[in-house]
């Protein structure tokens, strides 16, 4: 079956079939093309939904990733990150091996087409140059053959004719034969035209033709074969992924099931354990026998004294009235100025100088009174350390040292920054060691640089080594110190145990002191007042620790003031301090020198800046106190 034979005389119809079978090819071009589009648009929005949902770097969203169902999650977007990629492997695969090939193939089809049939034309148009050759012969002799007749018949008219001369009938005559052997020669040329029409035309359908038919053919059999192969590669380059891409959902399936429920619930523990044991029971109070207070200095000064003369529960004797106040704020309450300050300097009265001190002038109270306001104070001084640990909480500004952590997290934090001043330590060591070994070369080849170059460098790495040598040791003697309290109070908890078992009437004559922070910030106020029950426990030092109230704002001294009386400070004239507790309306400012000294200088001999934010967390806190 070939097209040379069947299809001899359908050229046109064949040029027509190949230009539609190249549309086709061209067609499948296009469609993989479009396929490798979307497949490298699926890739994108894979990869993008896997990064929209991975966790920020230095973030509380990492942080999370160490629970088993988040590393789970974590580990399905890495793997749909992978997924992705093998969409893009089968958008590059296809654009390879299937769109740049048949492209190529495509060009190289179009110019074998075109020389086909360029063949065929030429065939064809040669065939039609024999015709028209064999028609003009044809012609050509036709009209010889009727001038000879024409002359024949004129030389025999002339020949019957009696009144013509013999030279005319002579050269008539010659005219006749001169007619015919023209015809003869056109008949022999026409002849010799017509054999060599017939063997061309021959050569033309049985050799030429179907020669270029065949070519034809073979060209358009093997565009069939190349699309078919072609779909082949289109559908073994998806087979080829498959694997990978199971693989990947494999792995997806096995990150499902590592997930451990259990695991995940230990970690929370440890992410929130504070240490502390739950309250104990609430005692009871008996208010049917009132506190007789003194209204005299002397009486007070007495009970004092009979305090400190008091045994503690396990014969330790100790020399504090109020354990669950701290000695500088008791005596600050005692002692705070509440009569008016005096007016600054070159002044007519105190009203003269900005923020003056505007209430009337008032007497010294007794100090039973002061004692009468202390005990009614004494939850606002819980108030203040809430408000101090919320301040902070709420500015983002922690101590150095965690103290604003419960136990069990603060141990947890300062390990953690061990385990990065070591780790810094290390590289800076492995720094210096590079460096060493550098200036040694220097020193063994001064060609390749000068050794003293890296003199300074080295030194730069001691001295950061050594300071972060220092910062090792303050955190781990901070470590050491809660690791210390903490089995303490674990010690201390069993000890009071026993101890209530012991001795339940004098357990239950001590009222408890709780502390809330409505900031969420912990408080030792409980496991305070659980080492004071334990005989052989000293809670001195506990209340003694605990910071300092927060600073609101910072002042400068605009006069010298010399403080006499208890409870203030002496600042000098252009000494800048910071304020902790603003004028109330008695003409008195709080402010600290530093966390030894602070007391009350009268507020116009100072000028008052207030941090806006600490001041407004402030008074929204002793409201909630309040």
């Amino acid at each position: 079956m070939s097209w040379g034979t069947e299809l001899w005389d359908q050229f046109d119809n064949l040029e027509k079939h190949t230009q539609w079978g190249i549309d086709v090819l061209e067609k499948f071009i296009k469609f993989v093309k479009e396929r490798t589009e979307i497949e490298l648009s699926y890739a994108k929005q894979l990869r993008n939904l896997s990064k929209k949902y991975q966790p920020k770097k230095n973030s509380k969203e990492e942080e999370e990733y160490r629970y088993t169902s988040a590393r789970a999650f974590l580990a399905t977007l890495n793997e749909m990150n992978d997924y992705a990629g093998q969409h893009e492997v089968i958008s590059e695969n296809m654009t390879s091996l299937i769109t740049g090939e048949l492209t190529r193939y495509v060009q190289e089809l179009k110019q074998e087409r075109k020389s086909h049939f360029h063949d065929g034309r030429k065939a064809q148009q040669h065939i039609e140059t024999c015709w028209k050759q064999l028609e003009a012969s044809k012609r050509r002799f036709e009209r010889d053959c009727k001038e000879a007749d024409r002359a024949q018949q004129y030389f025999e008219k002339m020949d019957a004719d009696i009144n013509v001369t013999k030279a005319d009938v002579e050269k008539a005559r010659q005219q006749a034969q001169l007619r015919h052997q023209m015809a003869e020669d056109s008949k022999a040329e026409y002849s010799s035209t017509l054999q060599k029409f017939n063997s061309e035309q021959h050569d033309h359908y049985y050799t030429h033709i179907p020669h270029i038919f065949q070519k034809i053919q073979e060209m358009e059999e093997r565009r069939i074969v190349r699309i078919g192969e072609s779909m082949k590669t289109f559908a073994e380059v998806d087979r080829q992924v498959i694997p990978i891409i199971g693989k990947c959902l494999d792995e997806i399936t096995k990150a499902a099931e590592s997930i451990d429920h259990k695991n995940d619930s230990q970690l929370v523990i440890e992410a929130f354990k504070s240490g502390f044991e739950p309250p104990g029971d609430v005692d009871f109070e008996d208010f049917t026998q009132p506190m007789k207070r003194t209204v005299s200095e002397s009486s007070l000064s007495n009970s004092r004294a009979d305090g400190k003369s008091e045994p503690k529960f396990g014969g330790k004797s100790k020399g504090k009235l109020w354990p669950f106040i701290k000695k500088n704020k008791l005596m600050s309450l005692l002692t705070s100025p509440h009569q008016p300050p005096p007016p600054p300097p070159a002044s007519a009265s105190p009203s003269a100088v900005p923020n003056g001190p505007q209430s009337p002038k008032q007497q010294k109270e007794p100090l039973s009174h002061r004692f009468n306001e202390f005990m009614t104070s004494k939850p606002k001084i819980h108030c203040f350390r809430s408000l101090k640990r919320g301040l902070s909480l709420k500015l983002g500004a922690g101590p150095e040292d965690f103290s604003n952590l419960p136990p069990e997290q603060r141990r947890k934090k300062l390990q953690q920054k061990v385990d990065e001043l070591n780790r810094d330590i290390q590289k800076e060591m492995d720094q210096r060691d590079a460096l060493t070994k550098m200036k040694d070369v220097y020193i063994k080849n001064p060609q390749m640089g000068d050794a003293a170059s890296v003199d300074h460098r080295l030194a730069e790495l001691g001295q950061n080594i050594e300071k972060l040598r220092l910062e090792v040791q303050k955190f781990e003697a901070w470590l050491a110190e809660v690791e210390g309290r903490l089995s303490m109070r674990s010690e201390a908890r069993r000890q009071s145990g026993l101890y209530e078992a012991q001795n339940p009437s004098a357990v239950n004559s001590c009222a408890q002191d709780r502390e809330s922070s409505p900031d969420g910030s912990y408080t030792e106020e409980q496991s305070q007042e659980t080492e004071m029950k334990v005989p052989a426990t000293d809670f001195d030092d506990e209340f003694d620790d605990e910071e300092p109230l927060p600073t609101i704002g910072t002042c400068k001294a605009l006069y010298t003031f010399e403080g006499q009386n208890e409870g203030t400070i002496s600042v000098a004239e252009g000494e800048m301090l910071y304020v902790i507790e603003e004028d109330k309306g008695d003409g008195w400012t709080r402010i600290r020198r530093n966390e030894d000294e602070e007391g009350y200088v009268p507020t116009s001999y100072v000028e008052v800046y207030l941090d806006k934010n600490a001041k407004d967390v402030y008074k929204s806190l002793e409201k909630i106190s309040e």
